[in-house]
């Protein structure tokens, strides 16, 4: 009788462990938040709600989510390519501190006309001196 116990346990003890293993696994999933589920659209090509997440976290000032802004807008992915809004972006992540947007904001600027790069500042500057609630991007 002793033995049907102990075998009772054990598998009590399995399905426990394995409820716990569940719960844990499941955990891991909540814990991703949106910065990973914005890569995992971006990785997938799935674009636009890569960049409904990148800008609400971009307006929350993570300069990684700007930079990338900067990246999608300069290849049009998921918007139409823009090398103005792109030099938005990739300014706003600089003047954070963002080491590679200021590496992108150089390119970016190089490859501009004059005009381009002339209008990429004025609308930088007047979103900037707004704190970003009138501009259009």
């Amino acid at each position: 009788m002793a033995r049907i116990g102990g075998v009772q346990r054990m598998k009590w003890q399995v399905v426990g462990g394995l409820v716990l293993a569940a719960q844990i696994w499941g955990a891991m999933g909540a814990l991703a938040g949106p910065w990973e589920d914005g890569m995992a659209a971006y990785n997938r090509g799935d674009y636009v709600p890569a960049i409904h997440v990148f800008r609400a976290l971009a307006d929350q000032g993570n300069t990684e989510a700007q930079r990338l802004l900067g990246v999608m807008y300069r290849s049009g992915q998921g918007v139409t390519r823009s090398s103005v809004r792109s030099f938005l972006w990739f300014s706003r992540a600089a003047a954070r501190g963002n080491p590679r947007a200021k590496a992108d904001l150089h390119e970016v600027s190089r490859s501009m006309t004059p005009a381009e790069l002339a209008r990429a500042k004025e609308m930088a500057e007047a979103c900037e001196a707004s704190n970003y609630r009138t501009c259009e991007y």
